[in-house]
């Protein structure tokens, strides 16, 4: 056994540091990441630069290039009417609001149908249709994925936002308490498909399938807001899993919105917000 001389001290001292400062040079840079945030699980991970290699190599998509092309059936009209049109429409989304107190009355279902069908009318990445809409109305479930929500949402407000977030959504007079996900008759939960599957069972790219997903619920917004009906938009941070194994979805299937929807309720307040003009919203060039 080799004498530990002072020289022999350093020399391992030495290797010691030079082994581990690597590692904690890379920890470093990642508590440095300015886009690093711990509160966000994955199911809130943007994966549209998912790229055609990631397709198993060893089979080709099936192709389409055979789709049968048919002429387009386009309804005109005169510019009085299309500006009497663009107007009304505009006047019924403005009046659309972020509606935290919804009444347990049941609303039609062929109305929900419905706006769900309008929904899946949004455009998608290669016509893949990367969305599922999955709907609770039994009042056991819905106060599972309350429970669920408030657990978080109370770590949410306490320790991930931030002070920052926090302070700025105390105008709107919201905490971790959901009691609109017990009252409103029903509940839209909106996955979006990361991947989808060949006919073989291989995986298929989803090319921009949040963004799609994300055109499908702006319509369903709109859709709701036609039909007379309130909701608002929630995005229940790290609850995507767990929400994704209550309701028994694939895991290729990750959680982008949650909507309660129904009517309001008789004592239904909303924060008197204005909206930015035209000219702080539009450029012309």
């Amino acid at each position: 056994m080799l004498p530990l001389t002072p020289v022999l001290v350093a020399v391992v001292c030495i290797l010691i540091v030079w082994i581990f400062k690597p590692a904690d040079r890379s920890l470093q840079r990642k508590k440095r990441e300015p886009g690093a945030r711990p509160w966000v699980d994955e199911d809130l991970n943007d994966s549209t630069d998912l790229h055609q290699g990631q397709e198993d190599a060893d089979e080709l998509p099936e192709s389409e290039e055979d789709v049968e092309h048919i002429p387009f059936s386009h309804t005109r009209y005169p510019e009085k009417e299309m500006a009497k049109r663009s107007q009304e429409f505009y006047e019924l989304l403005n009046k659309r609001r972020s509606v935290r107190f919804i009444s347990n009355e049941q609303v039609p279902m062929e109305v929900i149908n419905n706006v769900i069908k309008a929904a899946g009318t949004a455009p998608s990445g290669a016509h893949t249709e990367p969305w599922t809409f999955v709907l609770v109305k039994d009042p056991d479930v819905k106060h599972k994925i309350r429970e669920i929500i408030e657990k978080e949402e109370e770590i949410n407000y306490m320790k991930r936002m931030g002070h920052r977030w926090v302070t700025d959504l105390k105008k709107l007079r919201t905490n971790w308490v959901k009691e609109y996900l017990d009252t409103a008759p029903v509940l839209i939960l909106i996955f979006k498909q990361v991947h989808g599957f060949t006919a073989s069972g291989r995986k298929k790219v989803h090319y921009y399938n949040e963004i799609s997903v994300s055109i499908a619920c702006g319509i369903l917004l709109a859709a709701l807001q036609n039909a007379g009906l309130v909701t608002v938009t929630t995005t229940p941070l790290n609850c995507g899993p767990h929400l994704r194994m209550l309701l028994g979805r694939p895991p290729h299937e990750k959680l982008l919105m949650l909507l309660p929807v129904g009517y309001p309720s008789k004592e239904a307040t909303v924060p008197d917000l204005k909206r930015k003009a035209l000219d702080q919203i539009m450029v012309t060039v």
